[in-house]
């Protein structure tokens, strides 16, 4: 049988079957849930151009609350309702963390432990999600609470307290609010089934997590399958909640992550990310946030200090034209595990390769059609419907 056709048998097979997600996150259909961290809020106009080149869509950023409520019960929205209008401007969503102290409720810049100080988070949370309904803002219930941001030492119990607080308040204030959590660094199970088993997952809609890791991005496979396991095993009952890659990228001061190989990587994320079911994957960081070469912090970006574009700005670029408008139908098998063939369908009838391998270079040979050099980068191969 020829290849090609197989392929085409392939995808009309899966189209028939490929699930739906979540309403509120993005289809499978790239660049849909494509993002990228920011550190910025207004005055960065080129920044934005640039990430809308690049073919991101969502932008995940801190929502402060020490700086949104500066005296008690007393909100500022301002900063942010600039912001927002801004990225409605670029045709960019919103990713906001609801996140870290308040003096005003705790001291020496403490998280929210109190009882006093979880319900003025929950009310401040709920007050933002009731300013901006309608905008299609991804609320996440704080950063990274399994290690040092939350302080004064992590709390899987201070952490649950507060996010049932504020993932009550927050979809009372707004029924259709997205919400996410509990974002945590790594896949830490402990943490993670404890706060599964408090009862947050009837308020989310999304599961986010951050695969840190210096392997490669395949390597997240397994740890994403246990962790859908565990959703299931602990959601109610008929809910399907997603899994979100919320922070998630590879600085060039790491060993043996050269510029070159962080292009290969951010695009791979993206594509393996999808393949196992997760729609929306945040690249950590949007640009170099210094000039040290040795500071792991200085070097995720996808561009320069300077804002010069880096081998994985031009990557995920091209990975998000290349691939605009396709979901990923199949992966192919070609009898080497360390390779990857997906095939890719579009709305219109097109359908496209996408292929690389995990290990060394090396041609991969088909019993007929086209074969293929696979490299550590992807290449995307169109297919033609009449073979």
């Amino acid at each position: 049988m020829n290849v090609r056709f197989r392929f085409w048998l392939l995808v009309l097979i899966s189209a028939q079957t490929f699930a739906a997600l979540a309403h509120k996150l993005p289809e499978k259909t790239i660049p849909a849930g494509v993002g990228v961290n920011i550190h910025f809020t207004t005055g960065h106009e080129q920044d934005l151009n640039k990430i809308v080149a690049a073919g991101f869509k969502f932008v995940r950023m801190d929502f402060f609350w020490q700086t949104t409520e500066p005296r008690k019960g007393q909100y500022d929205w301002s900063e942010y309702d600039a912001f927002t209008t801004e990225l409605e401007r670029h045709g960019l969503r919103p990713y906001y963390i609801l996140d870290y102290s308040n003096p005003l409720y705790e001291e020496n810049a403490a998280s929210p432990r109190h009882p006093q100080s979880i319900d003025a988070f929950a009310r401040w949370a709920a007050a933002a999600a009731h300013h901006f309904r309608g905008r299609g803002v991804i609320w996440e219930i704080w950063n990274e609470p399994n290690i040092s941001f939350w302080k004064p030492k992590p709390d899987v119990t201070e952490y649950t307290a507060l996010a049932l607080a504020t993932a009550r308040t927050v979809r009372g204030a707004d029924p259709q609010a997205c919400i996410v959590g509990p974002t945590t660094s790594g896949f830490d199970w402990k943490f993670l089934e404890a706060v599964f088993k408090s009862g947050l997952l009837e308020y989310l809609d999304g599961v986010s997590v951050h695969p840190y890791r210096q392997k490669p991005p395949e390597t997240a496979a397994a740890d994403f399958a246990q962790l859908r396991s565990l959703i299931t095993h602990y959601a109610p009952a008929g809910k399907t909640i997603p899994i979100v890659s919320g922070e998630w990228g590879y600085s060039t001061s790491w060993k043996n992550i050269s510029p070159e190989r962080q292009a290969n990587y951010i695009v791979r994320q993206q594509l393996s990310n999808l393949l196992n079911g997760v729609p929306l994957s945040i690249w950590y960081d949007w640009k170099n946030d210094g000039l040290d070469p040795a500071n792991a912090e200085h070097n995720f970006g996808t561009v320069g200090y300077d804002l010069t574009p880096k081998p994985a700005y031009l990557a995920i670029q091209r990975m998000t034209r290349e691939l605009s408008g396709y979901q990923i139908a199949q992966r192919y098998e070609t009898g080497n595990t360390n390779d990857f063939v997906l095939v890719l369908t579009n709305g219109a009838g097109g359908s496209k390769l996408a292929a690389w391998t995990i290990k060394k270079p090396h041609r991969a040979e088909f019993m007929s059609g086209p074969n293929l050099d696979l490299t550590a980068m992807p290449q995307y191969v169109p297919l033609s419907r009449h073979h």
